[in-house]
């Protein structure tokens, strides 16, 4: 085989290797994590929930303004926004002051005992 033919035989290889691996590799699709299925922003009462992947609460619309937590939702401990493309703000409460804090997309935030829980806002914004 000339040298001409076997670069020729390697390049048919590598496309057709090439086309085999982009036909097998997964797209990129939303999905659920701990209990929490896209596009939802959920709300964990305590580690125990936590951990079971059993949420008390759950939001997906996005606002202009905070809307009030349920009492399902209201002084959770734990927050996961599996949502790809949007933040979600929340509201707070710590001795008396309030406070807002931004949770990225497809990311958890803990809070603690001294931290109470208010409201949230789903932003259709990427980052915080």
């Amino acid at each position: 085989m000339t040298f001409t033919k076997r670069i020729a035989a390697v390049a048919v290889s590598l496309t057709a290797f090439t086309s085999t691996v982009l036909v097998l590799a997964p797209g990129a699709s939303a999905g659920s994590w701990n209990g929490c299925t896209y596009p939802q922003v959920c709300f964990y009462q305590n580690i125990d929930r936590w951990n079971a992947g059993n949420p008390d609460a759950r939001y997906q619309d996005i606002t202009s303004g905070y809307q009030n937590l349920s009492t399902a939702a209201r002084g959770a401990n734990y927050v996961y926004n599996t949502r790809n493309d949007d933040v979600a703000w929340l509201r707070y409460t710590e001795y008396g002051q309030t406070y807002y804090t931004c949770l990225a997309p497809n990311s958890m935030d803990h809070f603690d005992a001294e931290e109470t829980l208010t409201g949230i806002r789903i932003s259709s914004a990427s980052h915080c």
